[in-house]
């Protein structure tokens, strides 16, 4: 779809996409949301019971930042580390690229 989609639509698509490649590996989805509620971070995670909340800025970042939070934030939701953290970056930054989702 390009630049001229709106960023909150290419967020929720992604948030979808990784959300669905987060469960083809066994994983939890994070809910993802926008803006953080702290002020001056660009990325959060808030655990509340057996839930996690990503939350990413979008404003003012170029949307290859947006998309390395969201990545990060699946890994850290399901509390990964080392090579099993380093496998699900892998797969799914192919997810993104194969889905375009780093288009400007």
């Amino acid at each position: 779809m390009g630049s001229m989609e709106p960023t909150s639509l290419r967020f929720a698509r992604l948030a979808r996409t990784l959300g669905e490649a987060a469960r083809a590996q066994g994983l939890r989805a994070p809910s993802f949301r926008s803006p953080p509620r702290l002020a001056g971070v660009s990325r959060s995670i808030v655990r509340l019971g057996p839930g996690v909340t990503v939350a990413v800025a979008l404003r003012g970042r170029p949307w290859a930042a947006v998309v390395a939070d969201m990545v990060e934030g699946v890994v850290v939701a399901n509390r990964l580390a080392g090579v099993a953290a380093d496998r699900m970056r892998a797969t799914l930054w192919e997810v993104v690229a194969t889905g375009q989702e780093l288009a400007a």
